[in-house]
């Protein structure tokens, strides 16, 4: 049997690799989480959990080495700071210690980086993104998540994969939930006039790809993943409503307006230390037209086929949203 650790286990990605690694019954499974962590989703008793001290290297070091993992899936991260700089402590800085801790053991590393690291992919031809692309990250999340992957590519010696996931989104997920819960509200809001290209992936369909990156013999890559389909922003609302089986008032948001909010919350953020949902960071992908990426490389390699796409996906979500009395 694998050793397999997760970090970021209790969160709405690592949960879910949690549960197919379980699944899977091929793997002891350490889950790594902070003493606050919320283990609502980790009841399984199989589970095996871990702290893992990033800002004590010999430590991190020594208990890497003690559990001799075969594989470190490293999902743990910040997705919103309160305060500056958090984006590179969690992102950059932890993903740094882990893979200097990991030198010279066995583990293969499948490291979850961002479509956010490689920026927006090009407006005016609407091209998709590609791992070739020279990456120009808009958002400090995203830049947090290109220093990483620069740092994994020079440095890490042994096999890893890194994957660079577009719109996560399902069952456990919190940020997609607002825009159900809008829609559930009758509200259809966008920002801009023109319409968006969107790409999503389902939380347990990443899940199978961490896996199968895992138990495949490459090594050195990246790839990008989604379900392999492009849907305008008017399609996501569209298999909302019908599935919520609701109607909406459409509110277009010019970009100038939405950006004057942004400034206000960001500076209500930085006094009282709360992280909202639209800040900064969250702007500038909104205001992005073209979310594309090119998945061809990974279907190839990895014979990827989604479990979800959109449609299925959201029934998915939604019908969790509900029995979970979230909707």
């Amino acid at each position: 049997m694998k050793k397999a650790l997760v970090t970021g286990a209790s969160g709405f990605v690592g949960s879910h690799l949690v549960d197919s690694l379980l699944e899977n019954g091929n793997y002891e499974v350490f889950a790594a989480i902070r003493k606050t962590s919320n283990k609502k989703y980790l009841q399984n008793k199989r589970i095996k959990f871990i702290e893992l001290p990033y800002n004590n290297s010999q430590s991190l070091k020594e208990l890497l080495k003690l559990n001799d993992f075969d594989a470190v899936f490293h999902i743990a991260g910040a997705t919103k700071q309160k305060k500056t700089g958090e984006f590179d402590i969690a992102n950059y800085c932890n993903t740094k210690a882990l893979v200097d801790a990991l030198e010279g053991l066995k583990a293969k590393l499948i490291f979850t980086s961002s479509f956010a690291a490689h920026g927006p992919a090009d407006e005016t031809t609407n091209e998709p993104a590609r791992v070739s692309d020279i990456c120009k990250p808009n958002t400090e999340y995203g830049k947090s998540k290109w220093k990483a992957e620069q740092y994994i590519n020079a440095n890490f010696k042994g096999e890893y994969i890194i994957l660079r996931p577009t719109g996560v989104y399902g069952s456990r997920e919190t940020d997609y939930f607002v825009f159900f819960q809008t829609i559930n509200r009758h509200l259809e809001p966008y920002l801009g006039f023109t319409p968006q290209r969107l790409t999503f992936i389902h939380g347990k369909d990443l899940a199978n790809v961490c896996i199968c990156c895992f138990e495949s013999n490459i090594s050195g890559k990246t790839y990008f993943v989604s379900d392999g389909k492009l849907y305008m922003d008017y399609e996501f609302a569209n298999i909302t409503k019908q599935i919520l089986n609701t109607w909406t008032l459409k509110i277009k948001f010019p970009l100038f307006i939405v950006r004057g909010i942004v400034f206000i919350l960001d500076c209500i953020s930085k006094i009282t230390g709360k992280a909202f949902t639209l800040n900064k960071d969250k702007y500038n992908i909104l205001k992005a037209r073209n979310w594309d990426c090119d998945i061809s490389d990974l279907q190839n390699d990895i014979n990827f086929q989604p479990k979800y796409f959109l449609k299925e996906g959201v029934l998915e979500a939604i019908t969790w949203y509900k029995k979970e009395k979230w909707l």
